[in-house]
Protein backbone atom coordinates (compact mmCIF):
# COMPACT_ATOMS: atom_id res chain seq x y z
CA UNK A 1 0.00 0.00 0.00
CA UNK A 2 1.24 3.26 -0.96
CA UNK A 3 -0.41 6.66 0.13
CA UNK A 4 -4.30 6.69 0.52
CA UNK A 5 -6.07 10.11 1.40
CA UNK A 6 -9.47 10.32 3.41
CA UNK A 7 -11.26 13.68 2.58
CA UNK A 8 -13.57 15.69 5.52
CA UNK A 9 -15.78 18.79 4.66
CA UNK A 10 -15.60 20.82 1.44
CA UNK A 11 -14.51 21.07 -2.06
CA UNK A 12 -11.41 23.16 -1.42
CA UNK A 13 -10.27 20.19 1.32
CA UNK A 14 -11.17 17.63 -1.87
CA UNK A 15 -8.95 19.80 -4.02
CA UNK A 16 -6.26 20.14 -2.03
CA UNK A 17 -6.54 16.12 -1.25
CA UNK A 18 -5.57 15.54 -5.05
CA UNK A 19 -2.22 17.83 -4.23
CA UNK A 20 -1.33 15.91 -0.92
CA UNK A 21 -2.16 12.32 -3.09
CA UNK A 22 0.73 13.45 -5.59
CA UNK A 23 2.76 14.95 -3.67
CA UNK A 24 3.08 11.94 -0.57
CA UNK A 25 3.02 9.30 -3.66
CA UNK A 26 6.47 8.36 -2.44
CA UNK A 27 5.11 7.31 1.25
CA UNK A 28 4.18 3.66 2.24
CA UNK A 29 1.64 2.46 4.40
CA UNK A 30 0.06 5.93 4.84
CA UNK A 31 -3.15 6.72 5.49
CA UNK A 32 -3.63 10.79 5.52
CA UNK A 33 -6.51 12.72 7.04
CA UNK A 34 -7.56 15.71 5.77
CA UNK A 35 -9.91 17.19 8.41
CA UNK A 36 -12.67 19.83 8.43
CA UNK A 37 -13.70 21.50 11.77
CA UNK A 38 -16.64 23.82 10.62
CA UNK A 39 -18.36 21.85 13.28
CA UNK A 40 -17.91 20.33 16.60
CA UNK A 41 -18.93 17.32 14.83
CA UNK A 42 -17.42 17.24 11.52
CA UNK A 43 -13.81 17.02 14.44
CA UNK A 44 -15.46 14.42 16.14
CA UNK A 45 -15.88 12.43 13.14
CA UNK A 46 -12.69 12.78 12.06
CA UNK A 47 -11.28 11.33 15.56
CA UNK A 48 -13.59 8.93 15.16
CA UNK A 49 -12.25 7.71 11.80
CA UNK A 50 -8.72 8.12 12.64
CA UNK A 51 -9.50 5.30 15.93
CA UNK A 52 -11.08 2.75 13.30
CA UNK A 53 -8.42 3.44 10.76
CA UNK A 54 -5.78 1.97 13.76
CA UNK A 55 -8.28 -0.80 14.63
CA UNK A 56 -8.57 -1.99 11.15
CA UNK A 57 -5.20 -1.20 9.63
CA UNK A 58 -2.91 -0.87 12.65
CA UNK A 59 0.58 -1.10 10.77
CA UNK A 60 -0.98 1.90 8.95
CA UNK A 61 0.87 5.06 9.56
CA UNK A 62 -1.79 7.61 10.16
CA UNK A 63 -0.89 11.82 9.20
CA UNK A 64 -3.35 14.03 10.17
CA UNK A 65 -4.01 17.55 8.90
CA UNK A 66 -6.73 19.98 7.16
CA UNK A 67 -8.66 22.72 8.93
CA UNK A 68 -8.85 20.64 12.52
CA UNK A 69 -5.58 19.92 12.74
CA UNK A 70 -4.32 23.39 11.93
CA UNK A 71 -6.67 24.77 14.74
CA UNK A 72 -6.07 22.32 17.42
CA UNK A 73 -2.44 20.10 16.73
CA UNK A 74 -1.91 19.41 20.17
CA UNK A 75 -5.33 17.41 20.49
CA UNK A 76 -4.67 15.33 17.20
CA UNK A 77 -1.00 15.17 18.27
CA UNK A 78 -2.47 13.58 21.61
CA UNK A 79 -3.96 10.97 19.81
CA UNK A 80 -2.15 7.29 20.33
CA UNK A 81 -3.32 6.61 17.22
CA UNK A 82 -2.12 9.32 15.10
CA UNK A 83 2.26 9.55 13.58
CA UNK A 84 1.82 12.89 12.89
CA UNK A 85 0.37 16.14 12.25
CA UNK A 86 0.78 18.84 9.31
CA UNK A 87 -0.31 22.46 8.98
CA UNK A 88 -2.95 23.51 5.98
CA UNK A 89 0.15 25.55 4.50
CA UNK A 90 2.31 22.59 4.73
CA UNK A 91 0.32 19.98 3.12
CA UNK A 92 0.36 21.66 0.33
CA UNK A 93 4.56 21.99 0.19
CA UNK A 94 6.24 18.51 -1.29
CA UNK A 95 9.14 18.73 1.17
CA UNK A 96 6.42 18.26 4.45
CA UNK A 97 6.04 14.88 3.36
CA UNK A 98 9.69 14.03 3.30
CA UNK A 99 10.76 15.42 6.94
CA UNK A 100 9.78 13.77 9.88
CA UNK A 101 9.11 16.19 12.98
CA UNK A 102 6.08 15.05 14.24
CA UNK A 103 4.05 18.02 14.21
CA UNK A 104 4.51 20.51 11.29
CA UNK A 105 2.30 23.59 11.89
CA UNK A 106 3.17 26.86 11.55
CA UNK A 107 1.09 29.91 12.25
CA UNK A 108 -1.22 30.22 9.21
CA UNK A 109 -1.91 34.14 9.83
CA UNK A 110 1.47 34.58 8.13
CA UNK A 111 0.64 33.05 4.81
CA UNK A 112 0.45 35.36 2.21
CA UNK A 113 -0.29 33.92 -1.12
CA UNK A 114 -1.25 30.55 -2.73
CA UNK A 115 0.72 28.85 -4.86
CA UNK A 116 -1.09 25.11 -5.74
CA UNK A 117 0.44 23.65 -8.31
CA UNK A 118 -1.66 22.25 -11.51
CA UNK A 119 -3.72 19.17 -11.01
CA UNK A 120 -5.07 16.79 -13.94
CA UNK A 121 -8.01 15.80 -12.39
CA UNK A 122 -10.34 15.10 -8.98
CA UNK A 123 -9.86 11.27 -8.10
CA UNK A 124 -13.86 9.94 -8.41
CA UNK A 125 -15.57 12.88 -9.15
CA UNK A 126 -16.84 13.48 -12.80
CA UNK A 127 -17.00 17.57 -12.16
CA UNK A 128 -13.11 18.95 -11.32
CA UNK A 129 -12.49 21.72 -8.22
CA UNK A 130 -10.51 24.84 -8.74
CA UNK A 131 -8.94 26.39 -5.70
CA UNK A 132 -8.86 30.29 -6.79
CA UNK A 133 -8.86 31.53 -2.96
CA UNK A 134 -8.12 30.20 0.26
CA UNK A 135 -9.00 32.24 3.83
CA UNK A 136 -10.85 34.70 5.03
CA UNK A 137 -10.42 37.94 6.20
CA UNK A 138 -14.15 38.13 8.56
CA UNK A 139 -14.48 36.99 11.90
CA UNK A 140 -17.81 35.73 12.26
CA UNK A 141 -18.90 35.01 15.85
CA UNK A 142 -19.91 31.39 15.05
CA UNK A 143 -16.79 30.52 12.41
CA UNK A 144 -13.54 28.86 13.03
CA UNK A 145 -12.63 28.35 9.88
CA UNK A 146 -10.47 31.91 9.72
CA UNK A 147 -7.79 30.25 12.48
CA UNK A 148 -7.40 27.36 10.22
CA UNK A 149 -7.26 28.70 7.15
CA UNK A 150 -5.52 32.12 7.49
CA UNK A 151 -6.55 35.32 6.20
CA UNK A 152 -7.85 35.87 2.35
CA UNK A 153 -5.72 35.57 -0.49
CA UNK A 154 -6.16 34.77 -4.00
CA UNK A 155 -4.24 32.77 -6.76
CA UNK A 156 -3.71 34.81 -10.20
CA UNK A 157 -6.48 34.87 -12.67
CA UNK A 158 -3.78 33.38 -15.26
CA UNK A 159 -3.25 30.34 -13.03
CA UNK A 160 -6.62 29.82 -12.59
CA UNK A 161 -7.04 29.71 -16.40
CA UNK A 162 -3.54 27.21 -16.45
CA UNK A 163 -5.63 24.57 -14.43
CA UNK A 164 -9.10 25.45 -16.11
CA UNK A 165 -7.36 24.53 -19.30
CA UNK A 166 -5.13 21.57 -18.05
CA UNK A 167 -8.79 20.05 -16.80
CA UNK A 168 -10.81 20.05 -19.88
CA UNK A 169 -8.06 18.75 -21.85
CA UNK A 170 -8.46 15.62 -19.17
CA UNK A 171 -12.06 15.52 -20.50
CA UNK A 172 -13.59 16.82 -17.13
CA UNK A 173 -16.74 18.90 -18.96
CA UNK A 174 -17.48 20.73 -16.01
CA UNK A 175 -14.95 22.66 -13.55
CA UNK A 176 -16.32 24.59 -10.04
CA UNK A 177 -14.25 27.45 -8.73
CA UNK A 178 -13.84 27.18 -4.82
CA UNK A 179 -12.25 28.75 -1.47
CA UNK A 180 -13.56 29.54 1.57
CA UNK A 181 -14.74 33.09 0.49
CA UNK A 182 -14.54 33.42 -3.39
CA UNK A 183 -16.67 36.51 -3.75
CA UNK A 184 -13.74 38.45 -2.00
CA UNK A 185 -11.58 36.94 -4.76
CA UNK A 186 -8.98 39.59 -5.55
CA UNK A 187 -5.77 39.53 -8.20
CA UNK A 188 -3.39 41.65 -9.77
CA UNK A 189 -4.97 40.41 -13.06
CA UNK A 190 -8.80 39.85 -12.13
CA UNK A 191 -9.19 42.23 -9.17
CA UNK A 192 -12.60 40.82 -8.77
CA UNK A 193 -14.76 37.36 -8.81
CA UNK A 194 -16.74 38.41 -11.78
CA UNK A 195 -13.62 39.25 -14.18
CA UNK A 196 -12.15 35.99 -13.29
CA UNK A 197 -15.32 34.00 -14.70
CA UNK A 198 -15.26 36.30 -17.66
CA UNK A 199 -11.67 35.42 -17.79
CA UNK A 200 -11.70 32.19 -17.45
CA UNK A 201 -14.99 31.61 -20.14
CA UNK A 202 -13.29 33.87 -22.80
CA UNK A 203 -9.63 31.95 -22.47
CA UNK A 204 -11.00 28.20 -22.52
CA UNK A 205 -13.85 28.39 -25.08
CA UNK A 206 -14.07 24.33 -24.75
CA UNK A 207 -15.21 24.48 -21.11
CA UNK A 208 -18.68 23.42 -21.33
CA UNK A 209 -20.05 24.67 -17.74
CA UNK A 210 -18.32 26.76 -15.39
CA UNK A 211 -20.26 26.71 -11.33
CA UNK A 212 -19.24 28.68 -8.30
CA UNK A 213 -19.14 27.13 -5.39
CA UNK A 214 -20.54 28.86 -2.46
CA UNK A 215 -21.00 32.80 -2.16
CA UNK A 216 -21.22 35.61 0.07
CA UNK A 217 -23.97 37.74 -2.15
CA UNK A 218 -23.37 40.90 -0.57
CA UNK A 219 -19.29 40.70 -2.02
CA UNK A 220 -21.09 40.11 -5.88
CA UNK A 221 -19.46 42.14 -8.24
CA UNK A 222 -20.92 43.58 -11.30
CA UNK A 223 -19.18 41.59 -13.82
CA UNK A 224 -20.51 38.22 -11.84
CA UNK A 225 -24.14 39.41 -12.36
CA UNK A 226 -23.24 40.67 -16.13
CA UNK A 227 -21.89 37.19 -16.47
CA UNK A 228 -24.70 35.58 -14.92
CA UNK A 229 -27.03 37.24 -17.34
CA UNK A 230 -25.13 36.65 -20.89
CA UNK A 231 -22.70 33.46 -20.34
CA UNK A 232 -24.94 30.34 -21.04
CA UNK A 233 -21.78 28.36 -19.66
CA UNK A 234 -22.32 29.73 -16.33
CA UNK A 235 -24.16 27.34 -14.30
CA UNK A 236 -27.45 28.79 -12.95
CA UNK A 237 -27.13 28.07 -9.29
CA UNK A 238 -25.62 29.84 -6.65
CA UNK A 239 -25.36 28.66 -3.41
CA UNK A 240 -25.58 31.28 -0.86
CA UNK A 241 -23.89 32.39 2.64
CA UNK A 242 -26.83 33.40 4.62
CA UNK A 243 -27.22 31.77 8.26
CA UNK A 244 -29.87 33.15 9.03
CA UNK A 245 -32.90 35.11 8.44
CA UNK A 246 -33.72 37.63 11.24
CA UNK A 247 -31.63 40.64 11.36
CA UNK A 248 -30.23 40.70 15.10
CA UNK A 249 -28.97 36.96 14.93
CA UNK A 250 -27.40 38.41 11.46
CA UNK A 251 -25.71 41.49 13.46
CA UNK A 252 -24.67 39.06 16.44
CA UNK A 253 -23.18 36.69 13.58
CA UNK A 254 -21.34 39.37 12.67
CA UNK A 255 -22.68 39.12 8.91
CA UNK A 256 -22.27 41.31 6.70
CA UNK A 257 -25.85 41.36 5.36
CA UNK A 258 -29.51 41.92 6.51
CA UNK A 259 -32.64 40.16 5.52
CA UNK A 260 -33.67 42.60 2.99
CA UNK A 261 -30.52 42.69 0.97
CA UNK A 262 -30.49 38.48 0.64
CA UNK A 263 -34.15 38.52 -0.53
CA UNK A 264 -33.08 41.72 -2.97
CA UNK A 265 -30.23 39.70 -4.52
CA UNK A 266 -32.12 37.09 -5.08
CA UNK A 267 -34.72 38.89 -6.84
CA UNK A 268 -32.34 41.19 -8.91
CA UNK A 269 -30.52 37.58 -10.12
CA UNK A 270 -33.63 35.91 -10.86
CA UNK A 271 -34.60 38.90 -13.18
CA UNK A 272 -31.01 38.40 -15.14
CA UNK A 273 -31.20 34.69 -15.37
CA UNK A 274 -34.86 33.65 -15.02
CA UNK A 275 -33.53 30.08 -14.46
CA UNK A 276 -31.56 29.92 -12.05
CA UNK A 277 -32.12 27.86 -8.97
CA UNK A 278 -30.92 29.06 -5.09
CA UNK A 279 -29.22 26.89 -2.45
CA UNK A 280 -28.51 28.25 1.28
CA UNK A 281 -26.84 27.66 4.41
CA UNK A 282 -28.65 28.20 7.23
CA UNK A 283 -27.85 28.04 10.97
CA UNK A 284 -30.58 26.60 13.20
CA UNK A 285 -30.48 28.05 17.27
CA UNK A 286 -27.83 30.31 17.11
CA UNK A 287 -27.20 31.41 20.41
CA UNK A 288 -30.15 34.01 22.10
CA UNK A 289 -32.17 32.83 18.78
CA UNK A 290 -36.32 32.93 20.12
CA UNK A 291 -39.03 31.57 18.24
CA UNK A 292 -40.06 34.55 16.47
CA UNK A 293 -36.46 35.18 15.52
CA UNK A 294 -36.75 31.43 14.21
CA UNK A 295 -39.15 32.06 12.53
CA UNK A 296 -38.11 34.69 10.20
CA UNK A 297 -34.93 31.96 9.01
CA UNK A 298 -38.03 29.80 8.02
CA UNK A 299 -39.78 32.29 6.33
CA UNK A 300 -36.82 33.41 4.06
CA UNK A 301 -36.86 29.87 2.48
CA UNK A 302 -39.84 31.20 0.94
CA UNK A 303 -39.01 34.56 0.39
CA UNK A 304 -35.73 33.98 -1.46
CA UNK A 305 -37.31 30.77 -3.36
CA UNK A 306 -34.53 28.74 -2.03
CA UNK A 307 -34.41 25.11 -3.08
CA UNK A 308 -31.23 23.25 -1.94
CA UNK A 309 -31.30 23.96 1.30
CA UNK A 310 -27.92 23.32 3.99
CA UNK A 311 -29.31 23.01 7.84
CA UNK A 312 -27.07 23.40 10.51
CA UNK A 313 -27.51 22.51 13.68
CA UNK A 314 -25.77 25.81 15.75
CA UNK A 315 -22.45 23.85 17.36
CA UNK A 316 -20.59 25.80 19.49
CA UNK A 317 -16.34 26.26 18.54
CA UNK A 318 -14.07 26.69 21.62
CA UNK A 319 -12.76 30.00 21.25
CA UNK A 320 -15.20 31.54 18.86
CA UNK A 321 -17.47 34.90 20.72
CA UNK A 322 -20.38 32.87 19.97
CA UNK A 323 -19.22 30.10 22.13
CA UNK A 324 -19.48 32.79 25.23
CA UNK A 325 -23.01 34.07 24.32
CA UNK A 326 -25.93 32.89 25.93
CA UNK A 327 -26.73 28.89 24.85
CA UNK A 328 -30.02 26.91 24.24
CA UNK A 329 -31.05 23.82 25.02
CA UNK A 330 -29.40 21.35 22.50
CA UNK A 331 -33.13 19.69 22.35
CA UNK A 332 -34.77 23.17 20.59
CA UNK A 333 -31.43 23.48 18.61
CA UNK A 334 -32.13 20.01 16.98
CA UNK A 335 -36.03 20.31 16.68
CA UNK A 336 -35.66 23.68 14.55
CA UNK A 337 -32.97 22.28 12.54
CA UNK A 338 -35.48 18.88 12.34
CA UNK A 339 -38.28 22.10 11.08
CA UNK A 340 -36.45 23.81 8.33
CA UNK A 341 -35.41 20.79 6.89
CA UNK A 342 -38.86 19.66 6.78
CA UNK A 343 -39.03 23.39 5.09
CA UNK A 344 -36.37 22.72 2.69
CA UNK A 345 -37.39 19.50 1.62
CA UNK A 346 -41.20 21.20 0.60
CA UNK A 347 -39.34 23.91 -1.33
CA UNK A 348 -37.60 21.08 -3.32
CA UNK A 349 -40.39 19.21 -4.09
CA UNK A 350 -42.13 22.29 -5.48
CA UNK A 351 -38.96 22.63 -7.56
CA UNK A 352 -38.86 18.88 -8.79
CA UNK A 353 -42.63 19.65 -9.42
CA UNK A 354 -41.63 22.39 -11.61
CA UNK A 355 -39.24 20.19 -13.84
CA UNK A 356 -41.39 17.52 -14.98
CA UNK A 357 -41.57 17.19 -18.55
CA UNK A 358 -38.61 19.74 -19.35
CA UNK A 359 -35.66 19.21 -21.24
CA UNK A 360 -32.74 19.51 -19.39
CA UNK A 361 -29.05 18.80 -20.34
CA UNK A 362 -27.36 16.22 -17.88
CA UNK A 363 -24.31 15.24 -16.33
CA UNK A 364 -23.82 12.25 -15.97
CA UNK A 365 -22.38 10.48 -12.48
CA UNK A 366 -21.32 7.60 -11.22
CA UNK A 367 -24.39 5.14 -10.04
CA UNK A 368 -26.65 6.26 -12.68
CA UNK A 369 -27.30 9.90 -11.68
CA UNK A 370 -26.63 13.10 -13.07
CA UNK A 371 -27.42 16.90 -12.84
CA UNK A 372 -28.94 19.45 -14.45
CA UNK A 373 -27.54 23.16 -15.15
CA UNK A 374 -29.52 24.01 -11.79
CA UNK A 375 -27.34 21.01 -10.43
CA UNK A 376 -30.68 19.38 -9.94
CA UNK A 377 -29.69 15.53 -9.01
CA UNK A 378 -31.24 13.04 -11.89
CA UNK A 379 -31.81 9.37 -11.81
CA UNK A 380 -31.04 7.63 -15.11
CA UNK A 381 -33.14 5.22 -16.65
CA UNK A 382 -30.16 3.06 -17.70
CA UNK A 383 -26.50 3.17 -16.92
CA UNK A 384 -24.54 5.36 -18.65
CA UNK A 385 -20.42 5.81 -18.24
CA UNK A 386 -19.06 8.71 -16.00
CA UNK A 387 -18.43 12.31 -17.54
CA UNK A 388 -21.19 12.19 -20.76
CA UNK A 389 -23.41 15.16 -21.79
CA UNK A 390 -26.93 14.20 -21.97
CA UNK A 391 -30.16 16.14 -23.69
CA UNK A 392 -33.28 14.37 -21.51
CA UNK A 393 -36.60 14.57 -20.81
CA UNK A 394 -37.73 14.90 -17.28
CA UNK A 395 -40.80 11.94 -16.45
CA UNK A 396 -40.92 12.23 -12.81
CA UNK A 397 -39.44 12.40 -9.51
CA UNK A 398 -39.45 10.41 -6.84
CA UNK A 399 -38.89 14.03 -3.74
CA UNK A 400 -35.33 13.89 -3.78
CA UNK A 401 -34.17 13.44 -7.28
CA UNK A 402 -35.91 13.66 -10.81
CA UNK A 403 -36.52 10.63 -12.90
CA UNK A 404 -35.65 10.80 -16.40
CA UNK A 405 -37.40 9.03 -19.29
Amino acid sequence: MGVDVLTFGCRLNIHESEVIRRDAAGLADTTVVNTCAVTGEAVRQARQAIRKLRREQPGTRIVVTGCAAQADPQSFAAMPEVDRVIGNEEKLTPQSWAHIERVAVGDIMAAKQIALPVIDGIEGHTRAFVQVQNGCDHRCTFCIIPYGRGNSRSLPASDVVDQVRKLVANDYREVVLTGVDITSYQSSDAPKLGRLVKDILKAVPELERLRLSSIDSVEADADLLDALATEARLMPHLHLSLQAGDDLILKRMKRRHLRADAIAFCNDVRRLRPDVVFGGDIITGFPTETEEMFTRSLDLVDECGLTHLHVFPFSARPGTPAARMPQLDGAIVKARAKRLREKGDAALRRHLDGEVGRQRRVLTEAGGVGRTEQFTQVKLSSPVARGKMLDLTIAGHDGRQLIAA
